[in-house]
């Protein structure tokens, strides 16, 4: 099948894609850094880099596609409606103009007319509300007010960990497929994976180091930061050390949520990887680490790049080019969806 993908960032949904039989020929991306990404990723697919709102760029994204396209898969920006970290009201969503981006992938639709067409979000999506004809309605109800007609409308919040990715992250689907065709459920894994199935065959490597491995490198971490970590046990935090806690330069300790400064365990799926996923600060970031004879932790770091690729389900062997700016990887890595995930729904057209 050929399709198309909008709002793509470097791709990542797009790995596996060619495996179940879609050549992705156009995609669009906002940031020029990811859209270059996503085009040495995938050479044969014409990026159309720029804002989908400007008309010239959204008229030659449809010029790049075939007059009927199979496949549609579009990731809208989703910052917009996220909730992390702050509480927005109805009024700021509906004030933001990137949850409006919604109505290009329903003009897009409109024009190219695909067979299947997978949307995805985080799953607030399924809460925002967009004015449409005079009243405010739910992005599911817009699209069945459009196109419930002609084709089977269906939405799913699923969570990565249930289908073979060693993540817990929940995404938002929806599914349109042209009556006549079927298009089933994913199928759920047999068992857990974890972190430890992943991600415990590679070398242990402190703050600073590099292995001989292919982006199994460690960021450099603050002193301070370091050896909180050193004395913090796997699937702990920092501010439950009885003397090696967080504080601040004048001694104060430091007062945050539990989820900070803390490891991941090994004997389960990895918590969702976040945008920060540089900051051992930040939510959930540090390595789960392994106890030495001297009764301090190993790996006093936040996860390697090749760590966060294996644990989003990205091949050990993810051909990006070799001078990618590491925070790059890591900000496309904390925004995407586990391809794993995306292989496993799209496997199931038929």
């Amino acid at each position: 099948m050929v399709g198309a993908s909008l709002f793509s960032s470097a791709g990542i949904a797009e790995t596996y894609l060619e495996e179940v039989g879609i050549d992705i020929v156009a995609a669009n991306e906002l940031v020029l850094e990811r859209a270059n990404l996503h085009q040495a990723l995938y050479p044969k697919s014409k990026m159309i880099a720029g804002n989908i709102l400007d008309e010239n760029i959204f008229k030659t994204l449809v010029r790049s596609t075939p007059e009927k396209l199979d496949f549609l898969i579009a990731s809208p920006p989703c910052q917009g409606m996220s909730v992390a970290g702050k509480n927005r009201n109805t009024e700021q969503m509906l004030n933001d103009e990137r949850n409006y981006l919604v109505f290009k992938i329903i003009d897009f639709i409109k024009l190219k007319s695909p067979d299947f067409i997978l949307i995805e979000n985080v799953p607030t999506f399924f809460k925002l509300l967009l004015p449409y004809n005079g009243e405010y309605l739910k992005v599911v109800e817009i699209l069945n007010h459009l196109f419930g007609e002609e084709y089977n409308i269906e939405s799913n919040v699923y969570d990565a960990a249930h289908f073979g990715v060693a993540q817990r992250r929940t995404r938002a689907i929806i599914k349109l497929y042209r009556k006549g065709k079927k298009w089933g459920q994913p199928l759920k894994s047999d068992q857990v994976v974890t972190v430890e199935d992943k991600i415990g065959f590679l070398p242990s490597i402190e703050a600073g180091q590099k292995s001989k491995i292919k982006w199994h490198y460690a960021r450099k971490h603050a002193d301070n930061h370091i050896e909180w970590m050193k004395h913090t046990p796997t699937g702990q935090t920092a501010f439950d050390n009885p003397k090696f806690f967080p504080v601040k330069p004048n001694g104060e300790r430091i007062k945050s949520y539990n989820t900070t400064y803390r490891r991941i365990k090994w004997h389960e799926p990895a918590p969702t990887i976040t945008m920060r996923n540089d900051a051992i600060s930040s939510q959930l970031n540090v390595h789960p680490g392994r106890k030495l004879k001297n009764g301090i932790y190993s790996d006093a770091r936040v996860l390697t790049p090749l760590e966060l690729m294996i644990l989003s389900s990205l091949p050990q062997e993810w051909n990006i080019p070799e001078n990618t700016p590491e925070l790059l990887i890591r900000k496309c890595i904390g925004e995407c969806i586990p391809p794993l995930l995306i292989k496993n729904i799209v496997a199931q057209i038929s």
